[in-house]
């Protein structure tokens, strides 16, 4: 969304740079390709350090921006305390709704309870669902205001994609009629890799025409999580482990239904947004936000109910060929209609730019 964010943002009013607090990835490769510089502060992973808070600090004083905005929990107690000594304005940005932090490292509980308690400082802070406002306020987060501004799709990307279906199958050396359900999504524990695999394996022993794809980080058969679906009878040869992908537009326009199976913490999935601007009908568990993006254009079933995520797909392939296109095009068109990225950097811009003249105001 960040990279999203930078590309469609008016250059001629908007000079971003960026920094990271690790070392940055692929996704910091992509914004360099926008000319957009990036910094590192090159902080290990789930620590954080006063060297990288006076390294931020040093990075605020000598380039002087008129406002910084943090994105996920970490940046926001880091930014929003150099941003504090060096008097920059500062917004932060809130990506999940109900974190379990129980699955995480303690470090991570303890960053919320101080954002928790710093929560005031922001100018604002941003939200991409309204669920996430809802259980941050009940954290007790106390901002300035707050601003629900939901993630966007470039539908120009994402889109039916005949060529990527038949790509995909031939891929993975299926008939080109093989039945895809796929989830794209990091392997963490929010995302609820396991409920997808029970409910695969139960649907498998009612349809032996369908196959299931799982993509993204962590998400492979060298990852000893996933040895024991592997191998069972029921998804034996039709569980694919495809790893992180930069193909995500035409993996995701090859399925024929998409998934959420997270059982907390999602707020506005992206993934979904994706699989719905390519006309692909989705199947989602009801956290944060899923039921909101879907609406009427897809199932919502309750998080950690393999069953009932199994039901759910059955509904989907029980609408036939014709079913499923007339529901895919209604979730693309629900996109369109919402959730253009460039109406959502608009939104971005007159934030900032009503904070800025707000700052300019004299006291």
């Amino acid at each position: 969304m960040l990279y999203r964010l930078l590309k469609s943002m008016d250059a001629v009013r908007f000079e971003n740079q960026v920094v990271s607090l690790i070392r940055p990835g692929p996704v910091g490769d992509k914004i360099q390709s926008l000319g957009v510089p990036v910094f590192s502060l090159s902080m290990w992973p789930g620590r954080l350090s006063l060297d990288a808070l006076f390294g931020l600090v040093k990075i605020l004083r000598r380039e002087s921006p008129d406002l910084v905005q943090t994105w996920l929990y970490h940046a926001d107690l880091l930014g929003v305390l150099a941003a504090k000594i060096t008097a920059v304005p500062v917004v932060w940005n809130i990506r999940a709704s109900n974190m379990d932090m129980t699955f995480y490292r303690r470090l991570s509980s303890v960053v919320l309870r101080a954002c928790v308690q710093f929560s005031g400082w922001p100018q604002a802070v941003i939200v991409n669902s309204k669920a996430g406002q809802e259980f941050h306020a009940r954290l007790g987060y106390h901002p300035r205001l707050w601003a629900h501004i939901p993630n966007g799709v470039d539908t120009m990307q994402f889109h039916p994609n005949l060529s990527a279906r038949a790509a995909l199958r031939n891929e993975l050396a299926l008939a080109t009629d093989t039945l895809l359900i796929g989830l794209i999504a990091r392997f963490d524990p929010m995302k609820d890799h396991w409920n997808f695999l029970r409910a695969a394996g139960l649907l498998a022993l009612q349809n032996a025409d369908v196959h299931f794809v799982l993509a993204g980080n962590g998400v492979e058969a060298s990852n000893l999580s996933f040895r024991d679906y592997l191998d069972r009878d029921e998804l034996r040869g039709r569980l694919h482990l495809l790893g992180q992908r930069d193909d995500i537009s035409n993996l995701t326009a090859a399925l024929d239904i998409a998934s959420s199976s997270s059982s907390f913490g999602e707020g506005f999935s992206n993934t979904i947004a994706e699989a719905m601007s390519c006309s692909v009908p989705c199947v989602v568990t009801d956290v944060g936000d899923s039921a909101y993006l879907v609406d009427k254009t897809g199932v919502v079933v309750p998080p950690m109910d393999p069953q009932a995520l199994a039901d759910g797909w059955q509904r989907i392939i029980a609408l036939g060929d014709e079913g499923r296109s007339a529901l895919g095009a209604a979730a693309r068109q629900r996109i369109q209609q919402n959730f253009q990225q460039d109406e959502i950097t608009r939104q971005y811009e007159r934030l900032y730019d009503s904070l800025m003249k707000a700052a300019s105001q004299p006291s």
